[in-house]
């Protein structure tokens, strides 16, 4: 069965782009589980709410020189299938664990920014085994409080009655810094009001009941990338700076010039961080490839 997801699927041997059920064929690993002849361990990114796989393109254009690197849609959004009424992070989790079976791909580093950070926490309490490091974001760990509970699910109900164009003119320059570029804000406009508001709906409604994953943190057994705007007030500095000290082994990397999307505001700086934390990762694993990770 082909996969649910729509999906990006770039490698250093031909940059592919998949289309909804239409999966490449999958490299054959050689070598190390996960990996492709003599490149690095797969990346996969997990893009945040109300966006598309297109946000991580300056990542795919970076990464996949050097490693196989993946960009799904998710459930309800850019070219991947609707499902309305609540879609909680789990379903997210296990839909992004079937396409990567599908692909075979076996271990992996896996990224997420936002809702798309707190997906990939529960991936990695979900398949933490495959994990060889985490990439959180402009994220936060913490449940819903009672009161976001009540905003998101009103929010589901706005974008149901009046769409996402006012929504995404509303929060256009928080997502980005008011002084981003202007082709970067119209891109972040675009995949917003693209967004099927069925799909950001239910979404909304499933990451107001989402668990706690304050103490998930603490027992992280492999490397952790944690990313914030400096400019973010979604989510600020410190709840980055809180990540960071309850992750067992991980960096922090404040991006200047920045509001909620540094991959897109500041490619070069986030690109940067990112690239360094890959090659430590990358060498943890030719060092010890039979490593076991238990989250």
């Amino acid at each position: 069965m082909p996969p649910f997801l729509a999906y990006d699927d770039k490698t250093p041997e031909s940059f592919t782009t998949s289309t909804l059920h239409r999966a490449p064929t999958p490299t054959p690993p050689s070598g190390a589980a996960g990996t492709t002849g003599t490149t690095g361990t797969p990346l996969v990114l997990i893009h945040g709410h109300p966006f598309d796989r297109t946000m991580w393109a300056p990542q795919l254009a970076e990464f996949a020189t050097a490693r196989r690197v993946i960009a799904p849609d998710l459930r309800g959004y850019g070219a991947s299938p609707v499902t309305p009424g609540t879609v909680p992070l789990d379903r997210h989790a296990q839909d992004i664990e079937e396409l990567l079976d599908a692909l075979g791909v076996d271990t992996f580093v896996l990224g997420g920014l936002s809702m798309g950070g707190q997906i990939v926490m529960e991936c990695y309490d979900r398949f933490g085994d495959r994990v060889r490091g985490l990439v959180l974001a402009d994220t936060f760990p913490a449940p819903e409080t009672p009161e976001g509970r009540l905003a998101r699910r009103a929010m589901a109900e706005r974008l149901l009655a009046e769409g996402m164009r006012g929504y995404a003119d509303e929060v256009l320059e928080k997502m980005v810094a008011p002084y981003a570029d202007p082709a970067v804000k119209a891109h972040v406009h675009r995949m917003m009001t693209a967004t099927a508001p069925e799909g950001a709906a239910a979404a909304l409604r499933g990451r107001a009941e989402r668990p706690d994953y304050r103490d998930l943190l603490t027992k992280v057994a492999v490397p952790a990338l944690v990313v914030v705007g400096a400019d973010d007030t979604y989510t600020p500095v410190s709840d980055a700076e809180a990540m960071h000290a309850a992750l067992p082994d991980s960096e922090l990397c404040v991006v200047a010039g920045a509001a909620h999307m540094p991959n897109l505001e500041r490619p070069e700086e986030f690109n940067g961080a990112l690239g360094r934390f890959l090659a430590r990762v990358d060498a943890r694993h030719r060092s010890n490839p039979n490593e076991l990770y238990q989250p």
